[in-house]
């Protein structure tokens, strides 16, 4: 018998062994950060909160073999920048699946259970880069996925952004992108064909956030004083009237019966007006609710999404912030796995629980030497800020409004610490200095960046005079700078 014979009992073994791995909800994991927790950290935060499916946007080994036996179901992601190379050749698709799937499933393996053919990769924006792509990539991953016995059970699928349809005025009316109308039957044919979901992104954070008009209450689950009314239904917010566009659009090209997942959704804390701790958690735990409630949508009463990945795990502070500030702040936790806010996910826990044994840096902060002239200090900012994360400086973030000195300082430690505390990175010329003190202000957090050096043991040994001396007089310091800062 072939050994790819093996995988597929083994595979359904695997997934019998984990209970919350049937719930809808699910988490997406990124890892675009300076400051990331180790992924074996990540996977017991996941079990600790019983969230039993997670979507990675690539397939870093890393992350795979950390959830290897967790009995956790993974969507792992083909890169839009890999989508041309499977897409060309059956033997690149042949040698993914082995390096990114194969080799993981298996009795105490991963359990793969989606590949995500590109991400958003029919997004406006992209002016149709990946489009003749994805239907080639799908048949050559699927035609690996045969020789390599896991058809049956890996199923592709393509997380599209909201904008491949649209609608005049009501759900009802919803169609595709007129360029999509092809391609988006034949995606539809081939998950149809498949029993595999249609994974769509919605986000009504970015309605409220892209237009003044937009009613703020829509945007939640707790009713609206704007109800939009379709003939004989009323849309009281804007997911379901964002979903029931879709099923309506699926319908118009003959599939509206074909399963959707909500591939990413969610609310970030920080970056905009309307981003904020209170709202976030409305919306999440308002959309959970719905979730646990099974209630669907006035055009799927009753039939929830098939999955729900909530986005997202952590913050992700290198992000592009084109978008806005905000794209760095859409973790239900933050970057070092501490829960921002009370959330109950409906999978067991009334409320989030926090990462544990999180290797953290020593703890010291770089911040602007009080005894300095900050006249010259603009370029070394600049620096700083567009190396490091400081968009919580702005409007809209958590330390908004806290001093022109101590964004300094905030600017200095974030850069800092994404230097892995290297004392040469709060030099700035001698505008900074090292200090033992937390300078963190209010709601605002100067962080503590996370040891990956696996070497931080040397940062708790026992000092002689050299170093605890020196420790003294950084004390000395700190205690001058926050003095200045009329801290103390």
């Amino acid at each position: 018998m072939a050994a790819g014979a093996f995988i597929l009992p083994a595979l359904l073994l695997l997934a019998q062994g984990f209970s919350a791995a049937e719930a809808a909800v699910g988490v997406n994991w990124g890892t675009l950060s300076s400051h990331r927790v180790p992924a074996p950290v990540v996977v017991d935060l996941l079990r600790a909160n019983r969230i039993g499916k997670v979507k990675l946007f690539d397939a870093d080994p890393t992350v795979l073999r950390a959830l290897a036996g967790s009995g956790i179901q993974v969507m792992v992601g083909i890169t839009n920048g890999e989508l041309a190379a499977v897409a060309g050749s059956p033997a690149a698709a042949d040698a993914w699946v082995a390096q990114n799937v194969s080799r993981y499933v298996g009795r105490g393996g991963v359990d793969i259970r989606y590949i995500a053919v590109g991400n958003e990769p029919f997004l406006t924006s992209y002016q149709g880069q990946f489009q003749s792509l994805v239907i080639p990539a799908m048949t050559n991953i699927q035609q690996s996925l045969v020789k390599a016995n896991l058809a049956s059970y890996v199923k592709l699928v393509v997380p599209c952004n909201a904008d491949a349809y649209q609608s005049a005025s009501v759900p009802s009316q919803g169609v595709f992108r007129t360029e999509l109308t092809q391609i988006m039957t034949q995606l539809a044919a081939f998950l149809s064909s498949s029993g595999a979901p249609f994974v769509v992104n919605i986000y009504p954070f970015l309605s409220l956030y892209q237009n003044s008009d937009f009613p703020q209450d829509y945007a939640f689950f707790e009713g609206s004083t704007h109800p939009l009314v379709d003939g004989p239904n009323t849309y009281y917010n804007a997911f379901d009237g964002n979903f029931d566009t879709l099923v309506a659009a699926l319908g118009k090209i003959g599939y509206g019966q074909l399963p959707i997942a909500i591939g990413e959704v969610g609310w970030p804390t920080e970056g905009a007006p309307s981003a904020n701790l209170t709202a976030a958690r409305a919306f999440n735990q308002g959309l959970m609710n719905r979730v646990m409630n099974n209630k669907g949508t006035p055009l799927r009463p009753g039939v929830p999404p098939a999955d729900v990945y909530l986005f997202s795990l952590f913050d992700e502070e290198q992000k592009s912030i084109l978008p806005g500030n905000f794209e760095r702040h859409w973790g239900i936790f933050s970057f070092d796995g501490q829960a921002k806010y009370p959330l109950n996910l409906g999978l067991g826990n009334s409320v989030l629980k926090n990462a544990k044994e999180v290797p953290y840096l020593p703890s010291r902060w770089c911040v602007a030497n009080p005894v300095q002239n900050l006249d010259n200090v603009a370029n070394h900012l600049k620096l700083a800020c567009s190396m490091a994360d400081c968009t919580t400086l702005s409007y809209g973030g958590s330390c908004y409004g806290i001093g022109e000195k101590a964004n300094v300082s905030y600017a200095f430690n974030s850069y800092y610490q994404q230097q892995k505390q290297d004392a040469k990175s709060c030099d700035f010329d001698g505008l900074g200095m090292i200090t033992y003190l937390d300078p963190s202000l209010g709601e605002c957090r100067f962080l503590v960046g996370i040891d990956d050096s696996k070497s931080s043991a040397a940062a708790s040994c026992g000092c002689g005079c050299g170093v605890c001396c020196g420790v003294w007089v950084l004390f000395l310091w700190t205690f001058m700078y926050l003095r200045m800062m009329g801290s103390v």
